[in-house]
């Protein structure tokens, strides 16, 4: 083996030579890749095909004590440091231009223990990995809306999905992390031990050390749930919208509808004369008792005259993955997010006025319906602050080609400015692309301060910058 360059935290170049690369490599019980190695593309290359760049090296780890080693590395060298999970990334931040890549996606073990109702997850897991797992026991974490989205990314920033109104948010659900610290400690963190710590993970992101296990704290759902899509054309929407937020405004904790707003995909239960119309789509999900779910979900049911109404019992974990071939890997993605306290006139007119200029067929505006038990937990108990919010919406624009970067993104900022004057002022960290760090402030409000201190206590040189970053202050 060669010698390989780092670029370092001050933008320099270290030199980490080939007997220090043999040392290296020989503690690992995962694998060391430099450019060129099997292996290198496949962990360099990430979900979104917007973000494609080449670190100087790569540690894939097999567990902490390979984080641990990558930490030392990094340490001793100064090095730029990307933490990769099992997931999604909007921002790209998962890898870095010639800076070293701890890689977590082959650390995927899940172990439920159904006796105390809890799971101990590893970083590189996907909510798929978990879903299938706790679901043997009857269980499940409330987590996100698709199989491939990565536990570790998803918990770190917060977390919330089909039964978040029921259950609480991820963060809400977590009892502790195992995280190994930029001195290369590994701590456990929970409110009993390092308390700081683990309120900071909670919403803060991979800002303070890299998370090597989860522990959850999981609830009684499905096996079957009462779900599915009730499909709309365009027109009407307006109408459809304002009664929509007067009905999930009565909804039990139990019953969840989000909105997606694109053109209609080439799904079999969709006639083909609607394929590539735009349409509106309740996306729903009852996680209770059945009876009880057609109760809920009945004046929803009765809006308008829908192209297709496919609600009916499905498993968990396939509703989980329903979504999934919207979202494979290889597409370009941009995102663009707000919270709402409500869904205003105002926030209703901007979203329809933009959907009639879709940039693409994959391109689409989804409104989370959120709240709940959610909204029942104090700003100030987790790094996540915005409690209030009872919707997010994310302007989620995808394509294939470089040259339609301009327009796509384009489309996604105008739709965000005109939403602005609507929205909570807060933002949803996942949701956040690289362009938006100027938004992390606003996205933690009153917790920034305190965050900025604990990141000062436990990571005062920054190493874990590539993020949505914040920046170490006392």
């Amino acid at each position: 083996m060669t010698d390989a360059t780092l670029t370092t935290l001050d933008g320099g170049a270290a030199t980490v030579g080939a007997d220090q690369l043999d040392a290296l490599r020989g503690q690992l019980r995962g694998t060391l890749c430099t450019p060129g190695d099997p292996g290198y593309d496949d962990a360099r290359t990430i979900w979104n095909a917007m973000v494609d760049r080449l670190p100087g090296l790569i540690v894939r780890c097999a567990g902490a004590a390979d984080v641990r080693a990558g930490i030392k590395l990094a340490r001793e060298t100064g090095a730029l440091v990307a933490v990769h999970g099992g997931g999604h990334n909007i921002a790209g931040n998962a890898v870095c231009d010639g800076g070293l890549m701890i890689d977590l996606s082959p650390m995927k073990s899940v172990r439920v223990d159904p006796e105390h109702g809890t799971v101990r997850a590893e970083p590189g897991a996907t909510l798929g990995d978990l879903d299938r797992e706790t679901q043997a026991f009857g269980l499940a974490v409330p987590t996100g809306i698709n199989s491939t989205t990565g536990i570790a990314g998803l918990t770190l920033g917060g977390g919330f999905g089909w039964i978040t109104r029921k259950y609480g948010m991820s963060i809400d659900n977590l009892l502790s992390a195992d995280v190994v610290t930029a001195e290369g400690e590994l701590i456990r963190a929970s409110e009993a031990h390092e308390p700081d710590l683990f309120w900071a993970v909670r919403g803060g992101g991979g800002n303070f050390g890299v998370v090597t296990s989860f522990e959850f704290q999981a609830h009684p759902v499905g096996p079957q749930v009462l779900s599915g899509l009730i499909v709309h054309p365009l027109e009407g929407a307006d109408a459809l919208l304002r009664a929509y937020r007067e009905i999930v405004a009565d909804a039990p904790d139990e019953l969840t509808c989000w909105v997606v707003l694109r053109k209609a995909p080439p799904l079999p239960f969709i006639p083909e004369e609607w394929h590539g119309r735009e349409v509106l789509i309740f996306a729903l999900c009852h996680c209770g008792d059945m009876a009880a779910g057609e109760r809920a979900t009945a004046p929803l049911r009765a809006l308008g005259t829908p192209i297709a109404d496919v609600v009916s019992p499905h498993p968990f974990v396939g509703w989980q993955s329903a979504f999934d071939p919207l979202l494979e890997p290889g597409a370009r993605n941009y995102w663009k997010s707000h919270d709402l306290t409500a869904l205003s006139d105002g926030a209703i007119e901007a979203i329809l006025g933009a959907i009639e200029h879709l940039p693409g067929p994959e391109c689409e505006v989804f409104i989370a319906h959120v709240g709940g038990a959610m909204s029942r937990v104090a700003p100030e108990a987790t790094a996540y602050p915005q409690r209030g919010s009872h919707f997010i919406m994310n302007v989620h624009t995808r394509w294939r080609e470089p040259s339609d970067d301009g327009p796509c993104i384009a489309w996604a900022r105008g739709l965000f400015e005109a939403a602005t004057p609507f929205a909570a002022g807060t933002v949803y960290v996942n949701f956040m692309p690289e362009d938006d760090g100027g938004r992390v402030e606003q996205a933690y409000g009153p917790n920034y301060r305190r965050l900025a201190s604990i990141k000062a206590r436990y990571d005062p040189g920054n190493m874990f910058r590539m993020n949505q970053n914040i920046h170490p202050k006392t």
